[in-house]
């Protein structure tokens, strides 16, 4: 560890550090994020770090979801050096750390306490037993419903739920004369959008991207059971526009009370149960992952959003420092003394499960880590699969044609095609550039 990256450490504690860091040449850190409402909040806090760093500016490119992973795949393969520190998800780490375009966090602070970090993550931010990313919130998805509404409906919705039950309860609660629509899903394309979800729904109900030689799975009943029922869900107790909204705008669809329910990720929970912001704060519940009759696999997804650091950067050490601060215990501690502890970063550290204050301020947290937990990312399908990943598939090839299928399969959510004209379309798309690729390999 070099001498200025150990006085840089000084912000993980969050401690006045500042006369060791003004000794230090200025430094200005460009971070790209996502716009997210953990990620905002980030920003917002960062104060304490560059207070105990006055080297250090920072400078945000704060993006969509779609167009940051545009941007930062294409700046990162290209080794352009535009950003010193990237938000990356949990499918970029681990192939992006082979192609050697990541800085291993190999040399983090003995109080940053990496044995910590909630395994299911830290392993999957890890190849060969060295961490590339730090967590910053990690997820897995669950179900969020107005208890309200569903007692007002006389319907029960069970801790694990069929979609069966999920679907008379979404038709139960749908009044759209009064803009209450029984279900939100995403819809907006993108492999990470609307993919996300509907690669674990499949999942759910038994269906594979590929099967044990590569070969795409669209053609095969339980893709047509999927996006057959998932059209029916959304056109007949979705809200209108459906194919534009991601989770962004189901958190503000499900905020304003409009939408019975909404099955998306679990970090979503402390933005719902907010009161300064949700009207239906005091009425929510949650449940796990809906599984098809007849189907033992829930679907539930792993994600995590990481902060992580370009090989390229020329600023390894401030990079480090930051990515160090914001992902520690004591960013935690400052945003639960700063909003309280429902705020606090989800998903990444074992001690903020086990802390009383949290499970008390957060009735989602339980549900939460066991929906992590049961997150089965080693095989997602009950049936055989050649790949890994929960809601997507763990290839490099995956990024574009996951995105060419959901605009396909948005186009079918928005009426420009049959179910079937899509699912035909998805196994054309995929078939050909897997071949491209060359596989099987």
């Amino acid at each position: 560890m070099t001498t200025t990256f150990r006085a840089l450490l000084g912000a993980t504690a969050l401690c006045a550090a500042g006369s060791v860091a003004a000794a230090q040449d200025p430094v200005t850190l460009t971070i790209a994020t996502v716009n997210n409402g953990d990620m905002i909040r980030m920003q917002q806090m960062t104060g304490a770090f560059t207070e105990a760093n006055p080297n250090i500016t920072l400078e945000w490119v704060t993006l969509e979801e779609n167009v940051l992973r545009e941007r930062v795949t294409t700046d990162i393969a290209t080794n352009g050096g535009q950003y010193d520190v990237l938000t990356i998800g949990t499918y970029e780490v681990p192939i992006w750390a082979a192609q050697e375009w990541l800085t291993p966090l190999s040399d983090l602070p003995e109080d940053y306490d990496v044995d910590d970090l909630v395994p299911a993550v830290r392993d999957a931010l890890s190849v060969d037993d060295t961490l590339y990313a730090a967590p910053f919130y990690a997820e897995s998805a669950m179900v969020m419903y107005r208890t309200d509404l569903a007692e007002a409906a006389g319907v029960t919705i069970s801790d694990n739920p069929t979609w069966t039950e999920i679907t008379a309860a979404a038709e139960a609660m749908t009044d759209r004369d009064a803009e209450i629509y029984g279900i939100c899903l995403r819809g907006k394309p993108g492999w990470g959008e609307n993919m996300a979800f509907l690669t674990a729904m499949s999942n759910s109900y038994g269906a594979r991207w590929f099967d044990t030689e590569w070969t795409p799975q669209f053609d095969s009943p339980e893709w047509q059971a999927t996006l057959t029922d998932y059209l029916t869900l959304m056109n007949e107790y979705g809200p209108p526009g459906a194919s534009s909204n991601g989770f962004n705008e189901n958190l503000s669809l499900f905020q304003q009370g409009k939408c019975g329910m909404w099955i998306d990720a679990t970090v979503a929970a402390s933005f719902v149960t907010d009161p300064e912001d949700s009207t239906v704060a005091d009425s929510v519940g949650f449940a796990q992952f809906p599984n098809k009759d007849g189907v033992d696999n829930h679907g539930n997804w792993l994600w995590a959003w990481n902060l992580a650091i370009p090989a390229s950067s020329q600023k390894q050490d401030a990079a480090k420092a930051f990515v160090a601060w914001a992902t520690s215990k004591e960013y935690t501690d400052m945003v639960a003394e700063a909003e309280g502890w429902r705020a606090a970063p989800p998903g990444t550290r074992t001690s903020l499960y086990e802390n009383p204050a949290y499970q008390e301020a957060a009735p989602f947290a339980a549900m939460t880590l066991e929906s992590i937990n049961a997150a089965e990312t080693q095989k997602a399908s009950v049936q055989d699969i050649p790949y890994t990943g929960g809601q997507f598939v763990a290839i490099p090839e995956f990024q574009g044609i996951g995105t060419q299928v959901g605009q396909t399969f948005s186009a079918a959510l928005a009426g420009q095609m049959s179910a079937e004209d899509a699912l035909a379309a998805a196994q054309s798309t995929t078939a050909r550039e897997m071949a491209r690729a060359g596989y099987p390999k």
